[in-house]
């Protein structure tokens, strides 16, 4: 692609780099210059244009943003996930249901790393949508790609990214209580929230005595698909009070603490293939804790290992909680 400025006579085809005003108008910036534009320019009293000029084998803007779309998504209706139409090189990728987002890092580098004209950009790899929600933007920087960096792209792009709609229609949560003192109600209402926001229905939720035998029967009758634990005292230790419940109830746990702050305290696992999550005590707290990324992907279905746990460090210092007893600094 030829870049700068030209004359006007040799305008004509060219990508018109920046906006123009005129005294009848403006013509916009992507616009290609037509023979009928010359005179409107001419009056504005303007001799030359900065404008591109794509080369033989060039890929328009719009037409490389598209194709590269389609080849990252080449089943949207499988994939969970609308494209949207391409304008100024761009086209926006959007979700069509509530669910978390599937993303093969690798290859969206790989993309990326062909050519600095060629880009995709999304949000991070299971992060939490809602339907209609945005997932990713690619865009064509200057005007045109060479189409056969183009071509290595769709060829790098494919099976990329997949959204992972909600899986379980249902939740319940169970808290323990010392002493016969009820919980407050804004530990209810920051989970119920949460699971709302993934279009799944809150049963009716159950106190029981903070003892392994009293929450062990609790989660055996859970009538819901998930089981949610949130302890009038903080699980401590893999042995403490709730995971043993969960074990003494006949389910396993698959593990416990997590290197996401807030949200050290939590655990995890399940009982005849129904998933159990003990919650740390920051999720009373409707802001994001390291509840929230476990949870997300329970909902949707996506298997979630120790490995996953431990992979969470690096970016796992959230919001310090305004609740929190003991506080980083002071």
């Amino acid at each position: 692609m030829k870049f700068g400025p030209v004359p006007l006579a040799y305008a004509v085809g060219g990508v018109l780099a920046h906006s123009v005003e005129l005294p009848d108008g403006r013509l916009r910036k992507g616009r290609v210059i037509a023979a009928e534009d010359l005179a409107r320019i001419e009056a504005a009293g303007l001799r030359e244009l900065v404008v591109a000029r794509l080369a033989p084998d060039d890929v328009g803007e719009d037409d490389a943003a598209a194709r590269l779309a389609r080849a990252l998504v080449p089943d949207p209706e499988a994939a969970g996930l609308r494209l949207g139409k391409a304008a100024t090189g761009r086209v926006n990728l959007f979700s069509e249901r509530i669910g978390v987002i599937e993303i093969d890092a690798a290859r969206i580098d790989a993309v990326n790393a062909i050519h600095p004209m060629i880009t995709v950009a999304t949000l991070r790899p299971w992060a939490r949508l809602p339907s209609r929600g945005m997932v990713a933007t690619i865009k064509i920087i200057s005007y045109a790609a060479p189409g056969a960096a183009l071509e290595a792209a769709c060829e790098a792009a494919p099976g990329a990214l997949r959204l992972r709609p909600v899986r379980y229609g249902s939740a319940q949560l169970i808290e323990t209580v010392i002493g016969g003192k009820p919980h407050p109600d804004k530990g209810r209402r920051s989970v119920e929230a949460r699971l709302k926001r993934m279009g799944v229905e809150p049963t009716q939720g159950a106190e029981v005595p903070h003892d392994s035998a009293a929450l062990a029967a609790a989660i055996a009758a859970s009538p819901a698909e998930v089981v949610l634990i949130l302890t009038g005292s903080a699980t401590s230790d893999l042995h403490d009070t709730a995971p043993e419940a969960l074990r003494a109830a006949g389910g396993t746990v698959t593990h416990f603490g997590m290197p996401v702050d807030p949200g050290n305290l939590l655990f995890f696992g399940e009982i005849g293939g129904k998933p159990v999550i003990g919650l740390p005590g920051c999720a009373r707290s409707p802001a994001l804790n390291g509840a929230d990324w476990v949870l997300e992907r329970i909902l949707c279905g996506v298997e979630v290992t120790s490995r996953d746990i431990m992979g969470m460090g690096v970016g796992g210092l959230l919001k310090e909680p305004p609740s929190r007893p003991r506080p980083r600094e002071g």
